[in-house]
C-alpha cells in the first residue's frame, strides 16, 4: 500500500520515505484541523447552510484554523490518485510543514492537531447504475486504510483523526431529485445509492476504525446516529436524499465537537457556559491547545506602561543616559498608539 507522493514540482517522480513526525504546539503557528472529503465535505462551509466546517471553524476560534479539502464528486480512488499528483500534493499534504525529500528527511513537526475523513456516499454508488463513481467495498477499505497511513505520514504520528461514515440515503427525496434536475420524462427512477449500500460502507468504516493500529483514530457513525436521532423523521437531515441539509449540518457539527470531547478531549473547546460563545476568556480548551492573542479582559495597558516607566527609570538612576530616555519615550509612545 503506497503513501508516495511527487516532489513538489513540474516532475510526475515520487518522494520515498517512511520518515514520520510528531503533533506540535502553538509555537510552530496557529495549529490546523484538515477536513478529508466529497462534496458534503466541500459544501460544509457553507453559512447559508450552517455547513459543519463553519461549525468547526467557530469553535475553534483563535484556537486552530480549520481546512476544508473537500472535493465534490470525488471517491476515495480519486482523492488518493489526486494526493499523488503535484497539485494535489501542494493543496493537501503540505498543510502539515513535513518535508519527506531528501535534505528534510521528515524532521519537521506537524501543524496538523486533527484531520477527518470522510468518504463513501460516491463509493457506495450502485455498482451498475454508476458505475463511475463506485468503488468495491474491498477496495475501499483498502483505500481508507491508505488515507490513515497517509495522514500520519504527512501531518504525523500523532495526529488525531476521524472517521466518519457515509450518511444514509432517503430513497424518496433521491427520486425526486431526479425529477427536479433532469424532468420526469428523463428521470429513470432507478436508485443509484441506496440505504442498505451506505449502511454496508458504513459497517466497513467502522471494521477499518476497530483494525487501526492507533489509539488516535475515532468512529463517528453518521449512518446509525442520524436514523436513531430521529426515527420517522432522519429525512430531514438531508437535502436531496444524499448531501445533508441544514438540519444535517448542524447535527453533524455538533457530532463532531462530541467525538472531539470524548475521544481528544486535549484538544476540545468548552463554551463560555454563560454566553454559549467560543471566543472569549470564559471559553475553554484542552491542554494541546492555547488561545493566540490575550484576550481584550486580560491586558492592562495601563499597568504595562508603568511598569516599563519604572523599570527605564531604574536605568536611569546614577546618570542621564540620553540614548534610554529616548528609547523609553518611544516606547511609551508606542504604547498609546497601540492603546
Amino acid at each position: 500500500m503506497s503513501t508516495d507522493v511527487p516532489t513538489p514540482s513540474n516532475s510526475s517522480s515520487e518522494l520515498k520515505s517512511t520518515a514520520s513526525a510528531t503533533t506540535t504546539s502553538t509555537k510552530n503557528g496557529r495549529p490546523k484541523i484538515v477536513l478529508w472529503g466529497d462534496s458534503i465535505t466541500q459544501m460544509s462551509s457553507s453559512a447559508l447552510d450552517s455547513g459543519f466546517s463553519a461549525h468547526l471553524s467557530d469553535a475553534y476560534q483563535r484556537r486552530a484554523d480549520v481546512y476544508n479539502r473537500g472535493y465534490s464528486g470525488y471517491n476515495t480512488d480519486w482523492f488518493l490518485s489526486y494526493c499523488k499528483t503535484t497539485e494535489g500534493y501542494n493543496d493537501i499534504l503540505t498543510l502539515g510543514g513535513i518535508d519527506h525529500t531528501a535534505s528534510g528527511k521528515g524532521k519537521e513537526k506537524s501543524s496538523v492537531e486533527l484531520v477527518t475523513i470522510f468518504f463513501g456516499a460516491n463509493d457506495a454508488s450502485h455498482h451498475i447504475h454508476n458505475k463511475r463513481q463506485h468503488v468495491p467495498l474491498d477496495k475501499y477499505k483498502s483505500n481508507l486504510k491508505e488515507l490513515i497511513m497517509l495522514a500520519r505520514k504527512w501531518y504525523g504520528q500523532k495526529v488525531k483523526i476521524i472517521l466518519m461514515s457515509p450518511p444514509p440515503v432517503y430513497h424518496a427525496q433521491r427520486l425526486q431529485y431526479q425529477i427536479d434536475r433532469y424532468g420526469k420524462e428523463k428521470a429513470t427512477g432507478i436508485l443509484e445509492r441506496t440505504l442498505e449500500l451506505s449502511g454496508e460502507y458504513a459497517k466497513v468504516v467502522g471494521e477499518v476504525v476497530n483494525e487501526a493500529e492507533n489509539e488516535n483514530v475515532a468512529f463517528l457513525d453518521l449512518w446509525t446516529s442520524m436514523q436513531e436521532e430521529d426515527k420517522d423523521g432522519w429525512s430531514r437531515f438531508l437535502s436531496d436524499g444524499l448531501h445533508l441539509s441544514r438540519d444535517g449540518n448542524i447535527f453533524v457539527g455538533k457530532a463532531l465537537l462530541q467525538t472531539i470531547a470524548k475521544q481528544f478531549p486535549q484538544v476540545a473547546v468548552h463554551a463560555d457556559q454563560q454566553t454559549g460563545l467560543w471566543g472569549n476568556s470564559a471559553s475553554k480548551c484542552g491542554e494541546a491547545l492555547e488561545r493566540f492573542g490575550p484576550w481584550h479582559d486580560e491586558i492592562n495597558f495601563e499597568q504595562e506602561i508603568f511598569a516599563k516607566m519604572k523599570k527605564f527609570e531604574k536605568e536611569l538612576e546614577g546618570g542621564g543616559n540620553e540614548s534610554l530616555k529616548r528609547k523609553r519615550d518611544e516606547s511609551i509612545g508606542d504604547d498609546k498608539m497601540e492603546k
